[in-house]
């Protein structure tokens, strides 16, 4: 299994590939894909950032972990690969986009088009098993995705946090509120998202902060 993360990323995190808790995560998982099914395909754990290097960094959305059934999950925060059905909650971020921003729904639930223009889609664990939501969960991948986060808040300036529902909320919240946009609302699951979801106009808000301090915006299809 051959698992690489981008050069601008791995120079940032290389102390915590270091770490004992790292490292026993490795072994773990390099079990779990012998042993199991697990999603998504390795050379996909980093996709993330991969597709989206340090310095590109305008926007993060931060997620739970990755989808557990077969084909969906590729790397990226509620995206799925192309051809692949729409899971509830991505349906729900489509719509608010559409009512947002008057953008209609693409016909593919692919989100590398936002990860290429610098949207981060960063999920808090990195790897699943098959049909068992949360089974990697609190076996250290909280611990790096924090880093990552914490990493982007003490470097960067004018970056978005998009932070959607409880657990999301509780793992951004020592970024920095003075330099960075934090957005907030309930999850767009279809639990909630009529709880507040639906009209929170984040994807315009995040246009408008990163017009106001010249940066590109990013075009939400």
């Amino acid at each position: 299994m051959e698992v690489r993360i981008e050069p601008t990323w791995k120079s940032r995190l290389q102390e915590e590939f270091e770490k004992e808790y790292f490292i026993r995560l490795t072994e773990f998982v390099k079990e779990e894909y012998r042993l199991k099914t697990i999603y998504p395909p390795g050379s996909l754990i980093f996709n993330a950032f991969n597709l989206c290097p340090f310095q590109n960094v305008k926007a993060v959305i931060i997620g739970q972990d990755p989808y557990h059934g077969p084909g969906q999950a590729h790397g990226l925060c509620f995206s799925v690969r192309d051809g692949v059905e729409f899971p509830p909650s991505l349906v729900n971020i489509f719509k608010e986009i559409e009512s947002d921003m008057g953008i209609k729904r693409p016909a593919g639930g692919n989100l590398e088009r936002w990860a290429s223009q610098g949207v981060l889609l960063l999920n808090a664990t990195l790897t699943v098993r098959a049909h068992q939501a949360g089974s990697h969960q609190k076996m250290g991948w909280e611990q790096f995705t924090d880093r990552a986060i914490s990493i982007l808040n003490i470097e960067k300036k004018n970056i978005v946090f998009f932070l959607w529902g409880a657990y999301a909320q509780k793992k951004g919240e020592a970024i920095d509120r003075s330099k960075h946009l934090v957005l907030e609302s309930v999850h767009p699951s279809p639990l909630s998202a009529s709880r507040g979801f639906f009209g929170n106009k984040h994807f315009s808000r995040c246009n408008e902060y990163l017009l106001a301090h010249g940066i590109k915006t990013i075009n939400w299809q």
